[in-house]
C-alpha cells in the first residue's frame, strides 16, 4: 500500500529517507543481505558467519537434489543472477507454503543455505546470484563464531534485545525464527548474560517482571530519561522491529495493536493496512493509508481514548502526513 517494511521502518527513523534507498545498501554496496532470521529479514554483512547454524537444514535439503543443484548452479555461473521462471524445472515438491515449483523452492534453499543471495528485487520478485560471487571473501570463508548452542542463543537473544530496545524474558513472538530455543535456553541465555555483564536489568514502575538491555545502552537509557521526549509524530511500520512483542507494547504503552491484513473483513475492529502512530513517547492512535493512481490519501484517522485531541496534535498530525508524502514521492 505504502511501501514494504523495511521502507516503513526506515522513513521513521531516518530524515529524508525516501521509498527504495535501502536498495542502495542492499543490492548495490552489499552492506546488507537478505536473510530468514526472524522472518524474510535484512541485516548487516558482518553477521554473514553468525547464521550457519540457520543453513544447516537448508544444506541437508539441496543435498537431495544434487544434479539438479548442479545445473542450477551451472546456469547461476554463466547468469548474474536468475529468477525462478528462467530456470525450466517445473515439477512440484513440497515447501513451507505448499506444494511449489521445484525452481523456485531451490533458489529458496540455496539462498537460506548461504549458497545464493538475493542479487536484487524487481517489486517482490527475487533474483538469486551465487553468494561465493557477492559476499567479501573472508566472511563467505569464515567459520561459525560459536563453538557452542549456548554462545549460538546468547548471540541470537542479545540480538533480538537490541532488535527491539529492550525485551523481558516471557514467551514472545520476538524470539521466532531462532531454531532450538526453548524456554530452558531462553533462561540460561538471559541468565548468562547477566553474569558477563552484557545486558542490564530495568525495572518499570507497576509491572512485576524485569526487562533487559544491551549493557552498552545504558547511557543512551540514562540520556533519553533525562531529556524531554521529541515532539515529533510518526508513522510506524505493522511489522516494526519495536511491535515484535505486542504483549510488551501494551503493558508498557496500553497500545493494543493487530496487524489485520489476515483478519476477515467482518471481524476487523480497524482496517486493512493500519500504521500505528507515536508522538513523543507514547502511542497516540493509527492511521490507514489509501492509494489509488499514484494518489495517496488519508482514509482514517484513529486516536486512542487517552490522546488529548487539540490543535497542537493536529498540527502534529498535518506535519507527519506532508514527511510521510515526501516519503512516497518518487
Amino acid at each position: 500500500m505504502v511501501g514494504r517494511n523495511p521502507d516503513l521502518v526506515l522513513q521513521s527513523r531516518i530524515p529524508n529517507y525516501k521509498i527504495g534507498d535501502i536498495n542502495e545498501a542492499l543490492y548495490e554496496r552489499r552492506e546488507l543481505f537478505d536473510v530468514w532470521d526472524k522472518n524474510m529479514s535484512i541485516c548487516c554483512m558482518q553477521d554473514w558467519p553468525c547464521f550457519s547454524h540457520y543453513r544447516a537444514r537448508y544444506i541437508d535439503w539441496c543435498k537431495q537434489y544434487p544434479h539438479e543443484m548442479e545445473d542450477i548452479r551451472r546456469y547461476l555461473m554463466d547468469n548474474d543472477s536468475a529468477c525462478s521462471s528462467d530456470i525450466k524445472m517445473d515439477h512440484k515438491v513440497d515447501w513451507h507454503y505448499g506444494p511449489q515449483r521445484f525452481a523456485k523452492a531451490a533458489l529458496e534453499s540455496m539462498c537460506y543455505a548461504g549458497l545464493a543471495i538475493v542479487h536484487h528485487k524487481n517489486n517482490t520478485r527475487r533474483y538469486y546470484g551465487l553468494a561465493e560471487r557477492y559476499i567479501p571473501k573472508e566472511l563467505f570463508a569464515a567459520k561459525e563464531p560459536f563453538a557452542t548452542m549456548e554462545e549460538y542463543y546468547e548471540w541470537a537473544v542479545l540480538r533480538r534485545i537490541n532488535s527491539v530496545g529492550l525485551l523481558w524474558n516471557k514467551a514472545s513472538d520476538a524470539w521466532l525464527g531462532i531454531r532450538g530455543l526453548k524456554t530452558s535456553e531462553r533462561n540460561t541465555a538471559f541468565t548468562s548474560l547477566l553474569q558477563k555483564n552484557k545486558t542490564k536489568r530495568v525495572h518499570i514502575e507497576g509491572i512485576d517482571i524485569p526487562f533487559y538491555i544491551d549493557a552498552q545502552n545504558t547511557d543512551l537509557l540514562k540520556k533519553s530519561a533525562d531529556s524531554k521526549p521529541p515532539d515529533t509524530m510518526r508513522i510506524l511500520a505493522p511489522l516494526d522491529n519495536m511491535l515484535w512483542d505486542r504483549k510488551l507494547i501494551k503493558a508498557l504503552f496500553g497500545f493494543d495493536y493487530k496487524w489485520e491484513v489476515y483478519t476477515p473483513v467482518k471481524e476487523r475492529k480497524f482496517g486493512y493496512y493500519v500504521l500505528p502512530l507515536t508522538l513523543g513517547n507514547e502511542f497516540v492512535g493509527r492511521i490507514e493509508f489509501e492509494k489509488k493512481q499514484n494518489i495517496v490519501r488519508v482514509k482514517h484517522v484513529w486516536y486512542e481514548e487517552s490522546t488529548n485531541v487539540d490543535d497542537a496534535l493536529g498540527i502534529s498530525l498535518d506535519l507527519c502526513i506532508q514527511r510521510f508524502i515526501r516519503y512516497l514521492a518518487p
